[in-house]
């Protein structure tokens, strides 16, 4: 359920997601140089929901446990960006990136390490554009492994007060034949979401009165 007075509405959702998908399609690209191959990424659909129903959201979806690469923001809007993908979709996607030469021992050795370089590139194409797009800049921390469940990665206690909320992007990739699907995730306080709310607005202004 979102946040009441924070639901995006059709435009904002419309901009978010082109902007979202032109920084994924720049990832891609860098993506293609690391890697030397074809790389494909898309944003299918973004929702703006809970840390709780995001959780379950994904634990709804994903059976397995979860992988992420999280990095850190701050700027006009802060918050906390996660690069999500079930366990078996990560070593999919360590093999891809480093070709399917590796044996099953090394792709799990060089596995935390490939997933933070490919995080870094995706996580920061996407904030780095949308920060881009909206006439603002964003600092970046390192890139951090983390797993679990998706009460784990999104901080969930079972008695514990979560009152941040998530702008959750379903992602899909393509890599050397390969299809593995993942998730962003930006987990922002209401402050930092009303920020973003507002700069879309600013962002749809810009645009329209390039269209008149």
């Amino acid at each position: 359920m979102t946040a009441p007075g924070i639901a995006l509405g059709e435009l904002e959702r419309d901009a978010l997601t082109e902007i979202v998908n032109i920084g994924v399609s720049r990832a891609a690209s860098s993506l293609r140089k690391m890697i030397g191959d074809h790389v494909t990424l898309s944003v299918p659909s973004i929702d703006v929901v809970s840390q709780r129903r995001a959780a379950r959201l994904i634990s709804e979806r994903e059976v397995s446990e979860l992988v992420a690469v999280r990095q850190d923001f701050s700027g006009p809007f802060s918050g906390r960006a996660l690069l999500i993908f079930p366990e078996k979709k990560s070593l999919d996607l360590v093999r891809a990136v480093t070709g399917g030469e590796l044996s099953a021992a090394e792709v799990i050795e060089i596995e935390s390490e490939a997933l933070a370089e490919t995080g870094n590139v995706i996580l920061n194409s996407c904030l780095a554009t949308m920060a881009n797009m909206l006439k603002r800049s964003l600092t970046m921390t390192i890139p951090e492994v983390l797993r679990g469940d998706g009460a784990t990665l999104f901080e969930v206690n079972a008695d514990g007060a979560v009152d941040g909320l998530v702008l959750f992007l379903y992602i899909d990739f393509a890599v050397r034949k390969r299809d593995i699907r993942g998730y962003i995730a930006m987990i922002m306080d209401l402050p930092a979401l009303t920020v973003v709310k507002e700069l879309l607005g600013e962002f749809i202004d810009r645009v329209v009165g390039d269209d008149r």
